[in-house]
Parts: structure tokens; C-alpha cells; sequence
């Protein structure tokens, strides 16, 4: 519906140029100038009103905000159809322009996920703290929408899913999860079935929650003895909540009760270590502690993806170091000074760790083929069919590469990026 818009006379606006468009929210794209949000100030997160929307956290932001219809001034942005916005934004780069353009979907899709996965959970988790039986197909749901959406589109749904609010964090959380494990699981090359289990068990690992006080879950500051114990039960309750039900995978019973095991032992409840620990636990532990350490918590700030890889590797005997190193892979984040060994039968050092919108930069200078030393180069790790791949973490000892080499190659590689 177009519509043109006037204080006095409908001539003075259209000599203004001025061309207004209501659509829907799920219609919103980069590129278009936002006239007005409408409906109540307080169902969407912008005090400002009238601007270019370049930025996809803020497309984000309106997309999972409430307003239902907005207006759109395609005098000044994009217009609703593809054609008439190309056209509006001219035929230069039109390679480019199509790129954008496709993101710009993208993005809008994982939202719809996102949107339709929270809803679910909160009503999976409502209906479990009233002690009611879950639905299996509304979780079947939730992984089948969350496996596609990694398969298509996996770092705009795992952008859109840090942006989770400290409100939205019981809900959103489980959906994070459920797509860290799907994505991990694809990178070791587990098969559908099985990621599908891991999917599953990532949703629901955290269930045996919504039998704890409100209160001690979100408290803003440290957990008394007494709270923290509380806390600890819920892997065995949401165990014991799962283990009476059907269909539930026996991975997502599993990762239920073990994802707070460490590698040394020192984990609950039962204080497993090494490969007493499954793989399925052992990625639940991962996947859980990525993603609560890089969200808003009551009681603490996110850390930011690089920060949060970087101190869970510091962590001696928390995690699987092999399975943590493949983590690292299926999101795309590593520390600086890294050495990786590419899928080209090179090695090479981090130098810069990559993020969602950015693949990380490789100072690769040793042959694993010819055992030795080679003229350094510059390389962006690829996906996993590409030669410049990362497939593993190389051990500096097994090649006779000193650290002092490393350090130095990561300086000289600063100056690069």
C-alpha cells in the first residue's frame, strides 16, 4: 500500500519527494529508511525515529521487537521489491548489490527461527514447571527449523542468537545450544541422525531448571553455599523429568545429566573424568558454557566470542582440548598465536581470530610434506572443502617449531592486519 502523506496539501509533498510505504515488520530489509515505527514506543528498542538502516543489529533489533507495521520512505532507501530497490539504489556493483541483498534475507530468516524457537521453549518450559508431559514434536520442531538454518545460513543465526537479552536468556539459551551442538556435530562429521540427538539434547539440557526458585537462578550477585547447591540438582531433576517421557534420544538424557562434568573429574554430579565422559557430554559441556559466558547474564556482561575462546583454553582439565579445537573451527573463532595446520598440508600461526562476519587470518610458513620451513604468506581460512581449511591443531614439538618463532610470526603478522 503506498501512500502519500501531507500536513496541508498533498502537492507540497509531493514536491518534497516524499513517498511513504507501510509493511509489515517481517518485510523490513538493509537499505530501507525507517519513516516511523509504529505502534507504542515501548515495543521496539529505538528512541530515534527517521533512519537509513544500515546495520544488521539494528535490523535484528526491529525484527525481534513487537511492532507489527512500520512506514518506509523509499525516497530515501530501498523499496519493498528487489527490482524497485536495485533501481533506487542504481545499477552500479550489481554483484555486490545482490550479495547484500541475499544476506539481508538470510538475516531475516534465522530471526524468524530464532522467533519461532523462543516461543516454543517458553511454552516446552512452561509446561514442564507445571509438571506436565512435553510435546516431542513441538521440540522435533524446533532442531528440524535449527538444523536447516545452520545448514543455509549458519553465522547470521548465531549472531542473531547473541543478541538474546537478559529476559530472553532461559528461553533462547536452550536455542543456542541446540544450534552450537548441531554445528559442532557437523564438524565432526557426526551423521544426520545422531546431529539431529545432539540438536535435541542441546534443547533440552538445562529442562531440570524450572523446578528451581526464579529467584536464585537470576540472582545479580555471587550464590550463597546453599544456593549453589540448589543449582547443581537441576541436571539430575531435568534427568529425572526426561527419563519419563518418550522418544527422547538417549544423547539428550545424557547430556541432560552430564554436561556439568569436567575432564579432570571435578565436575557433578558424579565427578566423571576423561572418557568416562561421552562425546555427547563432552559437547554439551562446550556448547553450554559458550554460549552463557557470551551472553547478558543478571550478574554479569557477555564476553565477546574471541574472550570467552581464549579463557575456556586456558581452562586446564574443564574441557575436551580436541573437541574444544573443533568448537573452535564450527564457529570460526581462535586466539591469536594459534598454530593450525591447513587442509594444503601447511602450518601456520592465528593472527587474527576471526569473527561471525569475518573469517580468521592465517600466517601459514612450514610444509608438513616437506618437513620444513617455507616463505611466509598471508591466507584466510576457507570452509571445509577449501585447501586453505583449518583441520587441526598442530603441536610445535612434533615439527621442531619454536615458541620464540611463533612469537615472532605473530608480531610480524600484526603489522599485516
Amino acid at each position: 500500500m503506498d501512500l502519500k502523506f501531507r500536513t496541508c496539501t498533498q502537492t507540497s509533498w509531493r514536491r518534497c519527494g516524499v513517498t511513504l510505504r507501510r509493511i509489515r515488520r517481517n518485510q523490513l530489509r538493509l537499505g530501507m529508511y525507517i519513516h516511523t515505527l509504529e505502534g507504542s514506543w515501548f515495543k521496539h528498542p529505538f528512541w530515534k525515529r527517521g533512519f537509513l538502516l544500515e546495520r544488521e543489529t539494528d535490523l535484528a533489533a526491529v525484527l525481534s521487537s513487537q511492532i507489527e507495521t512500520l512506514l518506509i520512505d523509499i525516497s530515501k532507501g530501498a523499496d519493498l521489491a528487489k527490482a524497485k530497490a536495485k533501481a533506487t539504489l542504481g545499477s552500479a556493483a550489481p554483484e555486490a548489490f545482490d550479495e547484500a541483498w541475499t544476506q539481508d534475507e538470510r538475516t531475516a530468516a534465522a530471526v524468524e527461527v530464532v522467533n519461532r524457537s523462543k516461543e516454543v521453549m517458553r511454552q516446552v518450559l512452561d509446561t514442564a514447571r507445571l509438571g506436565q508431559a512435553i510435546e516431542s514434536t513441538a521440540v522435533t520442531s524446533v532442531v528440524e527449523d535449527v538444523a536447516s538454518c545452520i545448514e543455509h545460513n549458519q553465522p547470521a543465526l548465531l549472531k542473531i542468537l547473541r543478541l538474546k537479552s537478559k529476559d530472553e536468556y532461559t528461553y533462547l539459551h536452550s536455542v543456542a545450544v541446540c544450534a552450537l551442538m548441531i554445528s559442532l556435530a557437523r564438524q565432526l562429521g557426526l551423521d544426520r541422525r545422531t546431529t539431529k540427538d545432539l540438536g535435541t539434547a542441546g534443547l533440552l539440557h538445562d529442562i531440570g531448571k524450572v523446578v528451581l526458585p526464579v529467584d536464585v537462578l537470576n540472582k545479580p550477585g555471587r550464590l550463597t553455599d546453599e544456593e549453589f547447591a540448589l543449582v547443581k540438582t537441576h541436571s539430575l531433576e531435568g534427568y529425572r523429568l526426561l527419563s519419563d517421557l518418550d522418544n527422547i534420544p538417549e544423547a539428550a538424557l545424557d547430556v541432560c545429566q552430564h554436561h556439568h562434568e569436567k575432564i579432570d573429574g571435578s565436575g557433578y554430579p558424579h565427578g566423571l573424568c576423561a572418557e568416562q565422559i561421552t562425546l555427547a557430554a563432552r559437547m554439551g559441556a562446550i556448547c553450554d558454557v559458550y554460549d552463557a559466558v557470551t551472553s547478558d547474564r543478571p550478574y554479569k556482561d557477555a564476553w565477546a566470542p574471541l574472550e570467552a575462546i581464549t579463557r575456556m583454553r586456558q581452562w586446564n582439565g574443564h574441557f575436551d582440548p580436541k573437541i574444544l579445537f573443533a568448537f573452535m573451527v564450527s564457529i570460526g573463532v581462535f586466539p591469536v598465536g594459534t598454530l593450525v595446520q591447513l587442509q594444503n598440508e601447511r602450518i601456520g600461526v592465528i593472527i587474527e581470530g576471526g569473527r561471525h562476519a569475518t573469517k580468521p587470518k592465517v600466517l601459514t610458513f612450514y610444509s608438513t610434506r616437506k618437513r620444513k620451513f617455507t616463505r611466509s604468506e598471508l591466507v584466510i581460512a576457507g570452509g571445509k572443502r577449501s585447501s586453505d581449511a583449518i583441520v587441526c591443531e598442530a603441536d610445535p614439538a612434533e615439527w621442531g617449531i619454536s615458541l620464540a618463532r611463533i612469537d615472532h610470526l605473530v608480531r610480524l603478522g600484526a603489522r599485516w592486519v
